[in-house]
C-alpha cells in the first residue's frame, strides 16, 4: 500500500513528532519539510491564536509539507479529595522556588478544541493529527472536505478498529517505548509494554489503514524494523530533543546527556495522565502517589515545573524522553532524519 504521504511530497519514511510544550517549534517543522520528511506542529497547550501564528510562520518559509497536530478531548476527571491531598503532598517541592500550589484550584478544561478546529476549517493545513481522543466522525469528516490528511496516535488493536471506524486517514500506532505522554484512549491505566514491531503486527490485523510507527525509534535499524513490520513511516521525537532548531529547554537538553540519569519511567506525577520521562526526584517521591486527573494535575504542577526549568533545576521538571534517548544529539534536524532514513 502506497502511503498518503507521499502524495504531499515527502520522500523519507522518517517523520518528525509533534512535541508540545516548547520542544516543537517551526523552525524544526520547516527543517523536516526541506529535508524532504513532514514535521508537525504541536497544537497542544496553544491558543488558537497562538497556532495560527506558528502555521504562518512555517506557511512563509515557502514549505508546503507540514502537519498539525491537537489533543483531542479525553478528559480525566479528578478526584477533588485526591487532588488536594496531592496538592498538599507536593507543595514542598514547589516552595522551593518560592511558588504554593495549595493556591492552584481544580482547572478542567478542553485545551481551546473547538476553536483549533474552526481554525484548522477555515484555514486548512494537508495534514492534522489527533492524539488523547477520537474526534467526532463530522469532525473528521469535514477536514477531508477541506483536503486534510487526518492521522490518529493509537496504542493498541481495539483503539486502531474505534479510529478507523471514526474516518480517519492513517494511523499513527504509537508503543509504550515512546517519550511524553501515551496517546492512549484509557488514560486511567498505563498502556501494555508491547514492543513496537509487535503492536504494528497486532495493529495491521485489526484494521486496513496505513500505519506510521511511534516510539522507542531511535537508530537507523529501528527504522528499518517497523518499516520490515509493515509502516509506511516511522515518526520520531526523543532524537530530536537535542536537534539546533528544537526548542528544548536548556535544562532538559542536559538532563538527556547526564550520565547519573539511569533510564526513563512512566509516571502520572506531573499531569496526571500517563507520560515516559526520565526520572528525576520528583518521579521518585510522587509517581505512586499522583491520582489520575487530566489536565487538573497538569495545570496544579505547571508553575513549578515552569520555574524549575528557568532555574536549571532537573529534579522538579518533566523531562519527557522515550527509552531511545541516549541517542539524541546536537546536529540539526536535517542531519538526524538523514541518518535514521539511512536504515530505510
Amino acid at each position: 500500500m502506497v502511503s498518503p504521504l507521499a502524495a504531499l511530497g515527502a520522500t523519507t519514511p522518517v517523520l518528525a513528532a509533534p512535541m508540545a510544550g516548547g520542544p516543537t517549534t517551526p523552525a524544526l517543522v520547516t527543517a523536516a519539510a526541506r529535508a524532504g520528511s513532514l514535521g508537525f506542529l504541536a497544537g497542544g497547550y496553544r491558543t488558537a491564536d497562538a497556532l495560527a501564528e506558528q502555521i504562518a510562520e512555517v506557511r512563509a518559509t515557502g514549505v508546503g509539507c507540514f502537519g498539525v497536530n491537537l489533543f483531542a478531548p479525553n478528559p480525566v476527571p479528578v478526584d477533588p479529595v485526591a487532588f488536594h491531598h496531592y496538592a498538599r503532598t507536593i507543595a514542598p517541592e514547589a516552595r522551593t522556588h518560592r511558588l504554593d500550589t495549595l493556591d492552584s484550584g481544580i482547572v478542567e478544561d478542553d485545551d481551546h478544541w473547538r476553536d483549533k478546529v474552526d481554525l484548522l476549517l477555515s484555514d486548512p493545513v494537508p495534514v492534522v493529527g489527533f492524539t488523547f481522543g477520537i474526534p467526532e466522525a463530522d469532525v473528521l469528516a469535514a477536514l477531508r472536505r477541506a483536503g486534510t490528511l487526518t492521522v490518529q496516535t493509537v496504542t493498541s488493536a481495539e483503539e486502531a478498529r474505534r479510529a478507523a471506524a471514526a474516518g480517519v486517514d492513517l494511523l499513527a500506532v504509537q508503543a509504550s517505548a515512546a517519550g511524553g505522554h501515551s496517546g492512549t484512549l484509557t488514560p486511567q491505566r498505563t498502556a501494555a509494554p508491547v514492543p513496537l514491531a509487535e503492536l504494528l503486527h497486532q495493529v495491521r490485523q485489526a484494521v486496513g489503514l496505513p500505519l506510521v510507527a511511534a516510539g522507542g525509534v531511535a537508530t537507523p535499524a529501528a527504522v528499518a524494523e517497523a518499516l520490515s513490520a509493515g509502516a509506511a513511516a516511522v515518526m520520531v521525537g526523543t532524537v530530536l530533543l537535542r536537534a539546533d532548531e528544537a526548542g528544548t529547554s536548556q535544562t532538559h537538553r542536559a538532563a538527556l546527556t547526564d550520565p547519573s540519569r539511569d533510564g526513563t519511567v512512566v509516571t502520572r506525577a506531573f499531569t496526571g495522565r500517563p507520560a515516559r520521562a526520565l526520572r528525576n526526584a520528583f518521579t521518585d517521591r510522587y509517581s505512586d502517589l499522583a491520582p489520575a486527573g487530566y489536565p487538573a494535575l497538569h495545570h496544579l504542577t505547571g508553575p513549578m515545573r515552569r520555574a524549575a526549568a528557568a532555574a536549571g533545576d532537573p529534579e522538579r521538571v518533566h523531562l519527557w524522553a522515550g527509552t531511545g534517548y541516549r541517542h539524541a544529539r546536537a546536529e540539526p534536524v536535517a542531519r538526524i532524519l538523514q541518518r535514521l532514513a539511512a536504515g530505510a
